[in-house]
């Protein structure tokens, strides 16, 4: 049922506001001039013309197939289309991402109901609707871009790994590598996750049973003492005290809170051991993710490049600072959470009361924030000379405003992170929290162009695991959703702008 809510709540507004999209900007723009032509080939049967200015994969156009056969029937008994590649206009093509934004709500309310049991219907509802709003996701639901789907196959292939159906899992997260090659860094993510949740789970098993023999043990030399009917019932009250002491020594990755949770280098010790002794049942049920990636390995070395076309102008480079704005621009989206006056009593505690290592780690992350934007900060030239981007602007507008203000923002982006890590420590291990960080390193480091729709995937995994179960917290960040969206689309529908150099109406956008 809260399923069903979602779903028409978020339909509400998919459904007007594309149609509104659709009338105003009617034809292809931005890097729909690729996307669409492209498709529009695969609508005619051409599938071996490509565009060699596209960098990912066909994944998107084989499902606008899809979309497009179940609306032809329709269409063509409507009178409407007289062919298949008729019903493949931009309209069309760009409502699969409507679709698809419906269903990635659903799955955001599915994955609460796995990571948060005890949440109820109202709370999920609340969450996933505001997780819909999101502005990088919400602006793309209505044009013709990959972001839509990816989120919505990488959300899939999640919510799969997390319902223990791995080889489904690996199947979707092969969709979403044809959709966005970077998809493969989530899927060993994703697979990361099931590992540790797999291994967790058996510790925690294993436990069970020693303190439940241990219990049986001390519970037999109670009954010779003093009666079989006193021990049954010291038994019965043993064992459930020990089951509570196993839950809160050994939490998965989905509980509530971690209160006492060891050292990262214990657990990485511990999920090694276990994962040896549990390998062939590992293998079986995480194989299916090692052939995808051998598979997309193998494509790299044929393609010679992670992208297919326009490979001069998306070369992978390092630009570890893009770690650095990812940070910042997700926290200032979960701002209630971050920068509240609790988060920050919160770290300034935890530094006064583990300071010498607290000191150690903060000095080392400031060194490493200031070399990153000194030495590894990309201006690309799209980044320079595309003032359609919002991007631009932040980039020009306060970040070079001054040759010191790129030097100024990095305790912000430290604190960002240490942040975010903080949150997410609660309720995770410390060895998911460092896989979620060098998961978002691997994205986000070899791309040279400043792009925010890159931050949607990590933040995303982000704010699923964050513990804000405050809901004033949430309407109010979908209240700062909502503002910026209205702003964004407004500006994109209601103030185009005319280049001297080119002939055609220029629109804002992310």
């Amino acid at each position: 049922m809260g399923k069903t809510k979602v779903a028409l709540i978020v339909a509400t507004w998919v459904i007007p506001i594309s149609i509104l999209v659709t009338h105003i900007v009617s034809d292809p723009y931005m890097d729909e001039i690729f996307h669409v032509p492209q498709a529009q080939q695969y609508c005619k049967n051409n599938f071996s013309s490509w565009d060699p200015m596209i960098t990912t994969p066909p994944g998107l156009y084989f499902l606008s197939l899809a979309h497009v056969a179940s609306l032809f029937p329709g269409m063509l008994f409507m009178q409407t289309a007289s062919s298949f590649s008729d019903v493949c206009s931009t309209a069309i093509l760009r409502s699969i991402n409507g679709v698809l934004a419906v269903i990635c709500s659903t799955l955001v309310y599915e994955i609460f109901i796995c990571l948060r049991p005890a949440l109820d219907e109202r709370k999920k509802t609340l969450y996933a609707v505001v997780l819909s709003l999101y502005p990088l996701h919400w602006f793309f639901t209505f044009l013709y871009y990959t972001d839509v789907a990816s989120l919505t196959l990488v959300l899939a292939m999640y919510l799969m790994c997390l319902k223990k159906k791995y080889l489904f899992s690996a199947l979707l997260g092969a969709l979403a590598v044809l959709l966005r090659q970077t998809n493969i860094i989530w899927m060993l993510f994703v697979a990361c996750s099931g590992v540790i949740d797999y291994t967790t789970a058996h510790q925690k098993d294993k436990i069970q049973l020693t303190y439940t023999n241990e219990a049986d043990k001390k519970d037999g030399k109670l009954a010779s003492n003093k009666g079989v009917k006193v021990g049954s019932n010291l038994r019965k009250r043993s064992v459930g005290n020990l089951a509570d002491a196993v839950d809160h020594s050994i939490t998965g990755t989905h509980s509530v809170s971690v209160p006492h949770s060891p050292g990262l280098f214990n657990e990485i010790q511990d999920i090694l051991f276990t994962s040896w002794h549990l390998k062939w049942q590992l293998l079986i049920s995480f194989s299916p993710f090692f052939l995808v990636l051998v598979s997309f390995v193998a494509f790299v070395f044929w393609n010679g490049s992670i992208v297919l076309g326009a490979k001069e102008s998306h070369a992978v480079s390092p630009h570890f600072a893009q770690i650095m704005y990812f940070s910042l621009v997700s926290s200032l989206f979960m701002a209630p959470v971050h920068f509240s006056l609790s988060q920050v009593r919160v770290l300034a505690c935890s530094f006064w009361k583990n300071r010498p290592l607290s000191f150690f780690q903060w000095f080392m992350a400031l060194i490493a924030g200031f070399l990153s934007v000194h030495f590894f900060s990309v201006a690309h030239p799209y980044l320079l000379a595309d003032n359609r981007h919002y991007p631009f602007y932040l980039w020009r507008r306060i970040i070079k405003v001054h040759w010191s203000m790129k030097y100024l923002l990095v305790p912000l982006y430290v604190y960002s992170w240490f942040s975010i890590s903080n949150i997410l420590a609660k309720v995770q291990k410390k060895i998911w929290v460092l896989a979620y960080f060098l998961a978002c390193a691997a994205v986000l480091a070899p791309a040279p162009l400043i792009e925010f729709r890159y931050y949607t995937i990590p933040f995303f995994f982000l704010i699923l695991h964050s513990p804000v179960n405050n809901d004033s917290i949430w309407i109010f960040m979908g209240t700062i959703y909502t503002a910026i969206n209205i702003f964004t689309m407004t500006m994109f529908l209601f103030r185009p702008f005319q280049w001297d150099h080119e002939i055609g109406t220029q629109r804002f956008i992310w």
